[in-house]
């Protein structure tokens, strides 16, 4: 496949776990006489979108539309959050939860390494959980593909009721997990776990056909149609009822792996919003990976990056 077909018809919504990462760069040049730890001398910041809002900035980038529901805290990074993502044409649905912080990861950076992270997190309460199921089911309608992006900090509580509604209304279901129990996704079309997010819910593999066995075993179990394997560079491995499909890996030089999940979703959810095939979603997804990791920080792959490597393969 040479070209990247027209995404503008794709409609996504995303919904899940969103956060703002923050960048502090840096020089290093001596160690603290405080103890035996670099000390950074503050140069830059860099802010930008995190968790299920970079699924939505990476398909906007693609040239997708995508509208987020999620739940912010009534503060600074809330507003900042927001300001991000609706410049990159971003729908923004951000419930404000006043009783929480809005999540924050905050990395060091120095010398191009990450030399520490903090982060800033609490769980949003429940009545806000409430008015946010209310809120996808307006949305929904809206939508051809739905992507839960799920980070285990607490926005998806009622993400089986969110299967449960999309199913009905006919819509394609993209979960990218997280955690050892997967029964709540049961009912997703397409569930996208990396390598080690698998082992944790199947344990460990002894060989390429036990892996089958395990994932195949696992998709039938959730009522999948696919179960989307992500394998770093192993490259990706797809899961159907027909059969196994490999993609090797397409990274020229690995950078930082951080947001590769949300970019390949992204892509994903995009590429079958346009109506392509799942082969033909899965080859272009991991195009957009091989592209994103050779980048420093949750970034996005632009359209005509994609591209370009679609022409050269």
């Amino acid at each position: 496949m040479k070209l990247l077909p027209d995404l503008s018809k794709a409609r996504l919504l995303v919904v899940g776990d969103v956060m703002l990462d923050r960048y502090w760069f840096g020089e290093v040049s001596r160690i603290s006489p405080e103890a035996p730890v670099p000390v950074v001398k503050f140069q830059r910041a860099e802010e930008v979108p995190g968790g299920a809002a970079n699924v939505a900035r990476n398909a906007t980038a693609l040239g997708a539309r995508a509208t987020l529901l999620s739940v912010v805290g009534d503060d600074e990074a809330g507003a900042r959050l927001r300001e991000l993502v609706e410049a990159e044409q971003v729908v923004a649905c951000l419930l404000k939860d006043p009783s929480i912080p809005t999540t924050v990861k905050l990395r060091v950076i120095g010398r191009q390494q990450q030399l520490l992270r903090i982060d800033f997190e609490t769980l949003p309460s429940h009545e806000v959980l409430a008015d946010k199921l209310a809120d996808f089911q307006s949305l929904l309608a809206g939508c051809d593909v739905l992507v839960l992006s799920d980070y285990g900090k607490g926005g998806l509580a009622h993400i089986a009721k969110m299967i449960e509604l999309a199913r009905a209304a006919g819509k394609t279901i993209l979960v990218d997990p997280k955690g050892d129990d997967y029964s709540r996704y049961h009912g997703a079309t397409i569930v996208t776990p990396n390598r080690a997010e698998m082992r944790e819910v199947v344990g460990r593999w002894r060989s390429e056909d036990d892996l089958t066995e395990r994932a195949q075993a696992l998709r039938r179990e959730l009522g999948a149609e696919a179960l989307l394997l992500t394998r770093s560079e192993e490259g990706m491995s797809l899961y159907q009822e027909s059969g196994v499909l490999h993609e090797a890996a397409k990274a020229r030089e690995v950078f930082d792996v951080s947001g590769a999940g949300d970019t390949v979703i992204a892509a994903l959810a995009a590429m079958l919003g346009s109506g392509a095939a799942l082969p033909q979603a899965m080859h272009v997804a991991n195009c957009a990976a091989g592209i994103v990791v050779g980048k420093l920080g949750t970034a996005v792959v632009q359209r005509d990056e994609l591209q370009a490597v679609l022409a050269q393969d």
